[in-house]
This record gives C-alpha cells, structure tokens and sequence, in this order.
C-alpha cells in the first residue's frame, strides 16, 4: 500500500465532483486535488489525495454486486474516529460520504500517516535488530485495543456481545457458501466441526478481525506502531479470537507468502509463537493462551471464507487487485492447515 499507480479505469470516478465534496465537508480542504490508486488492497479500493497542502487518504466501496454484509467502509469510519481520542494509533478521520451519487460508492477520507509498511511476513526488508521489538510492539498494541472499554468510547452498540465463536462461525460459513467456486473438502469438514468444539467462557472487546503486520503503518526508521490500517471486519467479539489471527504467522509455512512457520526464528531475530503468546499474555494479564489449536483451526477457517469472497469477486471482474485471482489456489491450503489444527485439538 505505499506505492500508488493510475487508477483502472473500473475503479475511476469523478474527481472533480469528489473535490467538490471535500470543499465542503473536510476542514481545511484546499485544491486542485490529484488522484492515484494505492497499488494493495484487495477489498475496499484505497486512493492516495494529494493536495498542494497536504495528503489525504480515501477508502471507498468497490464498485459492482457486493455479498451482504461485506466492504463496511461505513463502520471502519465509526471505529476509527472513535479511538483516535483514546491515544490509541489510527488515521485522523475527516468525512464519510454514504451518498452513492458523488463518486458512484460510499467512502469515507482520512489522514495520509507518513511511514513503513513492511508486506514480507518474514519481515526481511526490516533490519534485524527492529524485527523482535516490530513484532512485540504490534502485540502490545493489539493488546492495548483488547483492554478498551466499548462503551468508553461509544461503541457498546459496534457488534453484539457474546457468543462471538458461534455467531463468526454461523457468518463466515454463510459467506464461504455465497462465495464457493471449488469443491475444498477441509471446508466442509470445519464448518461441521467448528460449532461443536467451541470453548467455555466469553469474553468482549473491540477486535480489529484483520489484525497482522501489513495493516499497521511503523515509524520510518522505527519499529514504533503509528497507525492500524484497515477496519473494515472489525466488531465487538473475543480477544483471543482476533489475537489468534494474528498468530496465524506461526501456523502457515514461508512458501504460502502468508505464514512463518518454517523459519529459523533466533537467527531471523522473530518471537517464536510461544514467546508471541507470553508477550500478549503479559500485557492482558493472562496465564497463556487457552485453546489455541482452536483458535487457530477457527482463524484459518474464517481467512479461507474471506480469501474465497475476493477469488470470487476477482472472477465477476469487479476485485481491488489483478492479483486476487491467484487467490483460488489458497483456500484449500487454509483449509487443510485449518483442518490440522482442529485434529490437534480433538477433531
């Protein structure tokens, strides 16, 4: 997402009706405005708005038929503005524009954060004395989000409290379903597994549900969070539901582009998953985290619903990326990986 191109012509849109909008609801606005495409992000077309002032960042729906539910740029809004108070790193948000006539979708403009985003999961572009400290850092982080209290800053109302396994399980089977191209076996075998194997005990924070290293924006020459990108599945639901997604690091293999799991952690200077897990178990005070195999089956099972619903999209034509559909390949080995885990923890 730091490197921007000309917009496709499938995801243009009327610039000058945009500035128009932006002179009129975003303080301090000043023109002429120009326009480029972030070159990442699969789901909600994301824009660099570059004025003689300064740099805005715009995040819209895609244009085409959408699964219900999906591309909720209007929460991502909501959850952002909401913690920029508290301290906690987000972009300082500006407007959000619900009416479709402006540039032909919803979108919302926030602040542009100058800074690192590193894609490579091993963290190789990063020097090797920052990787730990990035990773510890990007922990505690998420664990300072998990420690908000909703209604501390009115988002009691932002999901439903309780019961967050069962409900994600029941929504994310739903989504795969509406998505499915390929017979993946695993799949099936998860969906029916998964309700049936939930943990006792609930807990409710706010959840990012995308949490990784890829959405956070680092200080340029530190490994210093400066601002969580990328809202749009957030919710109020269980912490070590969202800890455990990012957690999936550990669980996938170097050669999958997403994972970790093979590489030589103390010669890399990156936490092993145990250490990863003390990390987030001392700043939330806990003692380890309970049934991770869970978890962890849960996450790779929810990920292969979310991949499968960009492949699909990339197959209609309207997808964010030229790259999704290269995603069909994916599904299935988040879906075996899934399956391990579940037959790791009693399946």
């Amino acid at each position: 997402m730091t490197d921007t191109i000309e917009t496709p012509d499938r995801l243009r849109f009327d610039e000058e009706a945009l500035d128009r909008y932006m002179r009129e609801e975003v303080e301090g606005y000043s023109g002429p405005l120009a326009v480029r495409k972030f070159a990442g992000g699969e789901s909600n077309p994301t824009y660099l708005l570059t004025t003689p002032e300064r740099k805005y960042v715009l995040r819209r729906k895609p244009p085409g038929k959408l699964l219900p539910s999906a591309h909720a740029v209007d929460r991502e809004h909501r959850v952002m503005s909401a913690l920029g108070p508290t301290g906690f790193p987000v972009p300082k948000t500006y407007a959000l524009c619900e009416d479709e006539s402006v540039i032909g979708t919803a979108f919302f403009v926030m602040d542009f954060v100058e800074g690192r985003i590193t894609w490579e999961k091993d963290l190789a572009p990063v020097p090797k004395d920052q990787r730990r400290p990035m990773i510890e850092n990007a922990i505690r982080t998420q664990a300072k989000l998990h420690s908000i209290d909703p209604a501390s800053v009115g988002l009691q109302d932002y999901g439903k409290p309780g019961n967050y396994f069962e409900r994600q399980i029941g929504r994310w089977t739903k989504q795969y379903d509406a998505a499915a191209t390929d017979d993946v076996p695993a799949m099936e075998k998860l969906k029916a597994w998964l309700p049936t194997a939930i943990p006792e005990g609930d807990e409710t924070a706010i959840v990012h549900g995308d949490y990784k290293i890829d959405n956070i924006i680092f200080a340029p020459d530190q490994p210093e969070p400066l601002a969580v990108l990328d809202w749009e599945l957030s919710t109020l639901g269980h912490p070590l539901a969202d800890f455990s997604y990012f957690l999936m690091l550990w669980g996938l293999p170097k050669i999958t582009t997403m994972g970790i799991a093979d590489i030589d952690f103390a010669e890399e200077n990156i936490p092993t998953l145990e250490e990863a897990i003390g990390v987030y178990s001392e700043a939330t005070g806990r003692d380890g985290l309970p049934e991770i195999d869970f978890c962890m089956a849960y996450n790779m099972f929810r990920f292969a619903g979310i991949v499968q619903g960009v492949y699909k999209r990339a197959l209609q034509g309207n997808a964010s990326s030229q790259k999704a559909a290269q995603y069909g390949a994916v599904v299935p080995i988040l879906a075996e990986t899934g399956w391990g885990f579940a037959k790791k923890a009693g399946a």
